[in-house]
C-alpha cells in the first residue's frame, strides 16, 4: 500500500485524507506542538510531530518536514495550499529524496513564484497584463517614483506569494513610503521574501479566476471559473461557480488563456490563472501552482474530485477527460468562516470553539472543516474554522441553501463571522450579482447593522441564562434545600436574573417558574414560556403559544458568559452578565491601551512623552499572519511605553499609557 503524506494542516489536510483514503491510500501527517490534538492529525492512519507551533519552526521547516515523509515511509507528499505549496525549494527537495510531489514541475514554479516573472512570462505569451512595475530595483526611491509613474491610486503586492498578506492599496504618494515598509515586513513574515510589485489599482474591477488542469502527456484543460470578487483586505469571503452575469463571449476567451497561460511554462497538475476584469477587458494578476482555497465550488458544479485529479496526474497518468466532457451544472457558493470579529476591522480572534455545529451535509450543503469542538483557535495559523458551501439548480437557490446553512451552524466560544457572511449573501447587490472587489466598502454600512434583535431568541436565551444561573449556584451545595432549583421559596416563585448585552444595549430580565414552566417579564411586560431546554442544547419551546425549536448553548466566564440561540435559520448571540460578580467588578484604568490579541509587537513608533494625534499609529502588532496597527484613540500624549519591539505579548497586556488631550 503506498503512502501520502500531508505536509499542511487545518481543512484542505483533511479533505486530502479523505480522497486519499477512497483511493486506497495510506495516509500520514505531520504536526506541530500546537496541533497535537488537531482534525487533520486525528484523520491520519500516522503522525508525527515536526516541531513547536510558529510555522517557521515546523511546517515551513523543509528538512523536517522531508525527514517525517521518510521516516513515516512516505511515496508521495501533498503540500494542500499556503506554507509549502508553492515553494520550488520544496519541490525540488521531495524530488531530491525519492519523493512524488503532488503539484506542478519545479520550473513552473520557479516561473510563476515571482508575480514580477510570471507576469513578463504571460506578456511573452500575448496574455493581457495590468499595467505596473516588476523590476528588480527595490529601493524606496525607485518604487516611489515607479507608483508615480504610473499614477494613483495604486496596489502593492508581495512578489512571492498571495492570500492578501503584503498587499496594500495607496491613493496618494504622502503615505507610500510608510505603507511600503509595512507590506514589505509583512511579506517577508509570510514568504521570507520583501519584494514587492505595483500595479494600477483599477477601480469597481471584479477577480474572476480559472481552474486549470494539465498532466504529463501535454493535455491541458479548464474547469470553468469562479468570482471571487467579494474580499476584504484582499482576502477572499465569498466565491462562487460561475461567475454571474459574465458575458459567455468574454468566459470562453477568458478560459483559452488560462489554458494558454498553463502551456506557456510546461505545467502539471491543477492549478488557477487569476484575471481583473473591468469595463475595458481582463488581465492576468497571477497563476497559483496549487489547489486554491475555493475549489470545492469548481468541484460541485463539474462533478469532480479536483484531490484525485491530483494524485493522479503526479502518478504520471492522463487527465480523465477533455474540454469537450467538461461541462457546467448549477451553481455553488462558499462562505469562509473565520474567526474573527467584522465590528473591529475583521481583528482575528482567539480562544477555545466551545460549541461548533453544523447543519448536515444534504440539500446541496457541503461543509469542509479543519477544526472541531472544544479545539483552540490559536495566534499562530489562519483562524478560518470552516467553508460552508451549497449547491443548487440556480444561483438564487444556492443562495438561499447557504443562507440557511449559516443559520443552521452553531458556534460559540469567541467571535465569528458567521452573522457578517449571513448579511453578505442576502444582501440585494449581492443576490443581484452586482459584484465587485469594493463591494464590502460600498455596503459597509448595511453588512455592519447588527440584524433584527429577535424577541423570541431573546426570550430563550433570557431562560436559557436563567436556568444555567441556578444550576451554577445549586451546584455549590447540592445537599442544601436552600439551592435546590426546583422553584420554590418561603416567598414565593424563585425569580432569577437574566441580565444579556446584545444590539440594544444591556437589558434585564426576570424569569420566575410557573406552573406551565416560566414567566419571563421585563418591566410592565411579560411572556409565558414552557418546554425544555436539553443538557445537550436542544431546545422546544412555546412562548405564548409559539413554539420554538433550535438549539441553545450557555457558557460561563468569571462575570458571565455567552448565550447563543439558533431556531429556524435565525441566530442571536448575548453577552450575559452576572449581576452579582459585575457589580464587585470595575472598569480597567483610563488611558490604557491593551493587546487585542497574543501576537509579537513588530514596530514601536512612539516614545514616552511624545505627543500623538487622534488615529496615528503607536505600535503595530504581528499576529495570525497579519499586522494589526494599534493607534491613538484621540489626540493626546504617550505617557509610557511598556512593550519592546520582538516581545511576545498575550491578550489583554498593557501596551501603552496614553493620557487623551483635555476638551477645551
Amino acid at each position: 500500500m503506498q503512502t501520502l503524506l500531508i505536509a499542511n494542516r487545518g481543512e484542505i489536510a483533511v479533505r486530502i485524507a479523505r480522497t486519499a483514503r477512497a483511493m486506497g491510500l495510506r495516509v500520514a501527517a505531520v504536526y506541530s506542538d500546537a496541533d497535537r490534538h488537531a482534525a487533520h492529525v486525528a484523520a491520519a492512519d500516522t503522525a508525527l510531530c515536526i516541531g513547536p507551533a510558529p510555522a517557521r519552526e515546523s511546517y515551513l521547516d523543509i528538512p523536517k518536514v522531508i525527514d517525517a515523509a521518510l521516516r513515516l515511509g512516505a511515496d508521495f507528499v501533498h503540500p494542500g495550499y499556503g506554507f509549502l505549496s508553492e515553494n520550488a525549494a520544496f519541490a525540488l527537495a521531495c524530488q531530491d529524496a525519492g519523493l512524488v510531489f503532488v503539484g506542478p514541475p519545479v520550473s513552473a514554479i520557479e516561473a510563476m513564484g515571482s508575480k514580477a516573472g510570471a507576469k513578463a512570462i504571460m506578456v511573452e505569451a500575448g496574455v493581457p497584463v495590468v499595467p505596473g512595475y516588476q523590476g528588480e530595483d527595490q529601493s524606496l526611491d525607485t518604487l516611489v517614483a515607479e507608483a508615480g509613474r504610473i499614477g494613483y491610486p495604486v496596489l502593492l503586492k508581495a512578489s512571492a506569494g498571495g492570500g492578501g498578506k503584503g498587499m496594500r492599496r495607496v491613493d496618494t504618494e504622502a503615505e507610500i513610503a510608510e505603507v511600503i515598509a509595512a507590506a514589505q515586513r509583512e511579506a517577508d513574515a509570510a514568504f521570507g521574501d520583501s519584494r514587492m510589485i505595483i500595479e494600477k489599482y483599477l477601480l469597481r474591477p471584479r477577480h474572476v479566476e480559472f481552474q486549470v488542469f494539465a498532466d504529463s502527456h501535454g493535455n491541458a484543460v479548464h474547469l470553468h471559473e469562479r468570482d471571487c470578487s467579494v474580499q476584504r483586505r484582499h482576502q477572499k469571503v465569498v466565491e462562487e461557480a460561475p461567475a454571474p452575469d459574465l458575458d459567455d463571449a468574454l468566459r470562453a476567451k477568458m478560459g483559452a488563456t488560462a489554458v494558454t497561460a498553463a502551456k506557456a511554462i510546461g505545467y502539471a497538475g491543477a492549478g488557477t490563472v487569476e484575471f481583473i476584469v473591468d469595463a475595458d477587458g481582463y488581465y492576468f494578476m497571477e497563476m497559483n501552482t496549487r489547489l486554491q482555497v475555493e475549489h470545492p465550488v469548481t468541484e460541485l458544479i463539474t462533478g469532480t474530485d479536483l484531490v484525485e485529479w491530483q494524485i493522479r496526474v503526479a502518478r504520471g497518468e492522463e487527465l480523465p477527460c477533455s474540454q469537450a466532457d467538461i461541462g457546467v451544472t448549477g451553481h455553488a457558493i462558499e462562505a469562509r468562516l473565520y474567526a474573527e470579529d467584522p465590528d473591529k476591522g475583521f481583528l482575528p480572534q482567539t480562544g477555545r470553539l466551545d460549541r461548533l455545529r453544523f447543519p448536515d451535509a444534504v440539500g446541496g450543503v457541503r461543509i469542509d472543516a479543519g477544526v472541531r469542538e472544544a479545539d483552540e483557535v490559536g495566534i499562530h495559523y489562519d483562524p478560518m474554522i470552516a467553508k460552508v458551501m451549497a449547491w443548487g439548480s440556480d444561483r438564487e437557490q444556492a443562495i438561499d441553501r447557504l443562507h440557511r446553512a449559516l443559520g443552521a451552524t452553531e458556534v460559540a466560544g469567541l467571535n465569528t463571522n458567521i452573522d457578517y457572511l449571513g448579511r453578505i449573501i442576502d444582501h440585494p447587490s449581492f443576490r443581484a450579482g452586482d459584484v465587485h472587489t469594493g463591494f464590502i466598502e460600498d455596503h459597509a454600512s448595511d453588512l455592519a447593522e447588527a440584524g433584527t434583535d429577535d424577541l423570541r431568541l431573546k426570550l430563550c436565551a433570557a431562560v436559557a441564562v436563567a436556568t444555567h444561573r441556578r444550576g451554577a449556584v445549586s451546584a455549590k451545595q447540592p445537599s442544601s434545600p436552600w439551592e435546590v432549583s426546583d422553584g420554590w421559596t418561603p416567598f414565593g416563585a424563585l425569580s432569577t436574573t437574566a441580565l444579556l448585552d446584545g444590539p440594544n444595549g444591556e437589558e434585564r430580565y426576570e424569569v420566575a417558574n410557573s406552573e406551565m414552566g416560566f414567566i419571563v417579564s421585563q418591566g410592565e411586560e411579560s411572556w409565558s414560556v414552557s418546554g425544555t431546554i436539553a443538557g445537550d442544547g436542544e431546545m422546544d419551546l412555546t412562548i405564548d403559544g409559539e413554539r420554538l425549536f433550535g438549539r441553545v448553548h450557555v457558557s460561563a466566564g468569571a462575570l458571565g458568559g455567552r448565550a447563543m440561540v439558533t431556531s429556524d435559520g435565525r441566530r442571536a448571540q448575548y453577552v450575559w452578565i452576572d449581576p452579582v460578580g459585575a457589580s464587585g467588578s470595575s472598569e480597567g484604568g483610563a488611558g490604557r491601551l491593551e493587546a487585542p490579541m497574543p501576537g509579537r509587537i513588530v514596530k514601536v513608533s512612539v516614545s514616552d512623552g511624545e505627543q500623538v494625534a487622534r488615529g496615528a499609529t503607536l505600535l503595530v502588532l504581528e499576529a495570525m499572519k497579519m499586522e494589526h496597527a494599534i493607534t491613538a484613540p484621540a489626540d493626546g500624549i504617550v505617557t509610557a511605553v511598556h512593550v519592546a519591539e520582538g516581545a511576545m505579548v498575550e491578550e489583554g497586556v498593557d501596551l501603552v499609557a496614553f493620557e487623551p488631550e483635555a476638551a477645551p
